[in-house]
């Protein structure tokens, strides 16, 4: 069996001042940081006697948000660009209202780029998809994933046997904190036990 619990970062600072997250490198906020320790707190008494191994995100507000996790379970984060947010191009370091305003190609597929420079939710998904192989055929039977909300519904969409073009359509992720548990079965068989609860971060 293989146990895979997803969680958004907690609350950063792009979060309160209108700004694009994306690539661009948000710290969490104090809130964001005492919710992470909340998840942390939980995760270790749900966890209580087994390894996990943690990936996430290599962008800071991911990183912090895998960090205070890691200092409950005794591990340290592996960091990894996949799990980074999509790629947003030229509108990083903008504002949402600037991006808003100067979308070149609005997406109505998931092929089409926000900006010539961004990636689409298909470089994204092809992005990810080898390390989410990796950690599907890994002998870990604990992992944890901390990453963002686009990269987790491309995630989710995955683990149900979706198709990339279901990333359009649905949107498997929730507010920033949620944590999911994903279970694979012995018999392969994959269930969603829970779906971005939010009771962590309190």
């Amino acid at each position: 069996m293989k146990h895979i619990i997803t969680v958004q970062h907690t609350q950063s600072l792009h979060h309160t001042n209108g700004m694009v997250g994306s690539w661009t490198d948000w710290d969490l906020t104090e809130l964001g940081k005492e919710q992470a320790d909340n998840i942390g707190k939980k995760l270790e008494a749900e966890l209580a006697g087994k390894t996990a191994v943690i990936y996430s995100s290599d962008l800071k507000r991911a990183k912090q948000t895998a960090e205070a996790i890691a200092k409950h379970l005794g591990t340290e984060p592996v960091f990894r660009r996949e799990l980074r947010e999509r790629n947003l191009g030229k509108c990083c370091g903008k504002s949402v209202e600037w991006l808003r305003r100067n979308i070149e190609h609005p997406e109505k597929t998931v092929d089409d780029r926000l900006f010539s420079d961004a990636e689409s939710r298909r470089d994204a998904w092809e992005r990810l998809r080898p390390f989410f192989n990796e950690v599907m055929a890994s002998k870990e039977e604990n992992v944890i994933i901390v990453s963002h909300g686009d990269l987790l519904s491309i995630w989710h969409a995955m683990y149900m046997g979706l198709p990339v073009e279901s990333c359009y359509q649905a949107d498997i992720r929730g507010p920033a904190g949620g944590v999911s548990h994903l279970i694979v079965g012995d018999d392969g068989k994959h269930t969603v036990r829970q779906i971005n609860d939010m009771s962590y971060i309190l």
